[in-house]
Formats: C-alpha cells, structure tokens, sequence
C-alpha cells in the first residue's frame, strides 16, 4: 500500500519552492509589499547625488600607476554612482545577480565602465547596488536592480556633460587651464546651482578635474528642497562632511584646474 506521507511531502516541497521563486522574483521587480515600511522606517533621506567620473582625470586618483585602464569605447563622462544621501537602515540583505542587468549590460558598459583592472564592471555594479541602491530601493521607480540601474542610465542620457561644456568651449586639454567660476557658469543651467565640482592633486601638485555631483530629488528634479546647506554643502566651490566621501574634493575657486584629455595608452599619465 503506498504511503500517504510521500505526496505530502512532495506538495510541501513544491509548495517551498513556488514561494522562493515569488520571493525572488518580488526582489527582481520590486518590492511592493515592503512599500509602506520602507517609507515610514527606510527612505529617510530626501535627495540623491548622480555622480558623474571624467575618464581622463579620474585615473589620477588612484595610487597605484598599474591600476587604471580605459577601454578604446569610451571617450565620454561616465556613471560613477546614484547615491541617496545620509540614508539611514539600509537592507544588506538585498542581492543583486547578473541576470538582473543583463538587459541593460551593453548600454551599462558603454556608460558605466570600471576603470580598475583588478575590477570587473559588474563587480562595480554590484557594489554600488550594495552601497547605495539598495538604499535608493525604499522608491517606487528604483525598487530592484533592474530599476535602479535603468533610472541610472536614463539620468546619464538626460545630462550630456561633454556636450555641454563643448558649447561653452570648456574642453580637454593638456595646457589650458579652468576655473571654477567658468565651469560653474556654464554647467549650472543644466545641472542647478547646487552641483560640485571634484578635482584630485596629481603627482605634480597639480589639481586635476575628475568628478561631477548632481543633487536630485527624490522624483529626479534638479536640486533638493529644505535645509540644502546643511545636507549638501555650499554648491561648486564648497564642501561639506555630509557629501557622499569620494578620493577627491571640491576644485579650489582659487587655483585653476586641469581637464585632462583620455589617454587610452596612458591612461594616469595623460600629459606626460
């Protein structure tokens, strides 16, 4: 006589695997049931950062000479990062698998490369899901991997930096210099007022323009309502301890700075 307990447990067991399967794919498309908590307890920050990286200048800021590369495709401003500022509660447990940007791989290494050659650009990705995206998850429009990285690249299409500063004649160069007051004037109308301007110091004492921060909202629009100063700093020329940390920091308004052009051979010594 066959046991009863088999079919059972076999219901049980498929039983387990459909909610896992629901689980994940909740995580890969959003999670809509954790909305209200999200909103009342996690998504305590008000505005976001979109970090933009110069391929030419951000190769001076690591240490290592070895460490940098810049793939021949890339001859723009990239994705440095999408970062809600001072978020609180965090999920770690929230993870991010190849599979949830696969659609969106092509145009991601096209906008969104790593740098580092001992890093891969989806290990790249990952980490900036870790870091920030999961907590930019608490919105509605960000709330997956899949979303978060989609809003990233339609902000990167949104903000031609490049071009921008090309019209306004600001454009790379070995022996021109810049001053913050000039790049600040043309970058503002398209950026808001509140944008940063990140430089490093080169090996030569040399301050070198690598980064741009530009403040969102939460529903994407330039610049942040409330308390500004205290949560973002002083605009283009200031500084504040509440900016997201990065290797660089704001381009002096006093010293003019460099806008080093790509150089895929040399990639940390664009110049020399």
């Amino acid at each position: 006589m066959r046991s009863p307990v088999l079919p059972l447990l076999l219901s049980f067991f498929l039983l387990q695997v459909l909610v896992s399967a629901t689980h994940w794919e909740d995580y890969k498309y959003g999670r809509q049931d954790l909305e209200p908590l999200n909103k009342t307890s996690y998504c305590t920050w008000k505005c976001l950062l979109f970090t933009l990286q110069w391929p030419g200048g951000f190769c001076q800021s690591l240490n290592n000479k070895t460490e940098c590369r810049i793939p021949q495709s890339i001859s723009n401003w990239t994705i440095h990062g999408l970062w809600p500022v001072r978020a609180k509660h965090c999920c770690s447990c929230w993870p991010m698998f190849h599979s949830d940007v696969q659609e969106l791989e092509a145009e991601l290494n096209e906008q969104w490369p790593s740098f580092v050659k001992t890093k891969s650009s989806f290990h790249f990705w990952r980490d900036e899901w870790k870091k920030h995206g999961v907590c930019a998850g608490c919105v509605e429009g960000m709330n997956s991997p899949h979303r978060y990285f989609q809003i990233c690249l339609k902000l990167r299409r949104r903000f031609n930096i490049y071009k921008i500063l090309e019209d306004g004649g600001v454009v790379p160069s070995c022996k021109r210099l810049y001053k913050v007051e000039e790049v600040h004037s043309i970058l503002t109308p398209h950026l808001g007022e509140k944008h940063e301007i990140q430089c490093v110091t080169d090996s030569k004492e040399r301050e070198v323009w690598f980064q741009v921060k530009v403040p969102l909202a939460q529903n994407l629009t330039l610049g942040c309502h409330g308390d500004t100063e205290k949560d973002h700093g002083t605009g283009a020329g200031g500084a504040s301890p509440e900016w997201i940390p990065s290797p660089g920091h704001p381009c002096p308004p006093q010293l003019p700075f460099y806008y080093f052009p790509i150089n895929y051979k040399q990639p940390q010594q664009p110049c020399d």
